[in-house]
């Protein structure tokens, strides 16, 4: 398991979390990375820590466009995208990086903030697995806290800007849903900002 608090960034990659290549993303327009976005997900939906038959968790199949469509009838309908995210972590606190921070992550879809569109060009997308009807874990909201700790410090642009899915996408998107607890994870953040 990893330590969280041995997390840094260095030239976008997160020090201390799996690094799972994903081919789903390109690069950044020229403008800053202001904001992290906050999704959950789970494959097939609702089921955590699932895996294929090489044991790879569904998730990361997924942003790797390796999902076999036979393995679950849901997946049909999803084996054709191409998304990813910055990070994944997962119910017992692992933490996989997929994308570069510096790249553009495909993970926010049709989206705005603040009067600006395409979200995915200047945010880090980190999904938690989860859905929107059941509590994340302590360990996952450590995990990411930790881990909001080390972009602010890499990226301190993004200090201000802490969102939902919900937020950028609501006519599209719910996640991450009413279980999750801001002020939890904000408190978690602000007591590592304090140190």
């Amino acid at each position: 398991m990893t330590k969280f608090t041995t997390f840094f960034i260095k030239d976008g990659i997160l020090h201390g979390a799996d690094f799972v290549p994903s081919p789903n993303f390109n690069a950044r327009p020229d403008c800053p990375i202001t904001g992290i976005v906050i999704h959950n997900i789970s494959l097939p939906p609702s089921e955590f820590g699932k895996t294929d038959a090489t044991g790879t968790h569904f998730v990361k199949a997924f942003f790797q466009n390796n999902l076999n469509a036979n393995d679950h009838d849901y997946f049909k309908t999803i084996t054709d995208l191409e998304v990813s995210a910055h990070l994944f972590i997962e119910r017992d606190g692992s933490v996989s990086q997929f994308v570069n921070f510096n790249d553009r992550a495909w993970h926010a879809g049709k989206s705005a903030y603040l009067g600006r569109s395409n979200c995915n060009d200047f945010t880090i997308g980190i999904e938690l697995e989860g859905d929107d009807y059941s509590p994340f874990t302590k360990i996952q909201y450590t995990a990411l806290a930790h881990i909001i700790h080390a972009i602010y410090t890499a990226y301190p642009a993004t200090k201000r800007h802490l969102m939902g899915h919900s937020d950028i996408a609501p006519a599209r998107k719910t996640d991450p849903g009413e279980f999750f607890d801001w002020q939890k994870l904000r408190q978690l953040v602000d007591d590592l900002c304090k140190k």
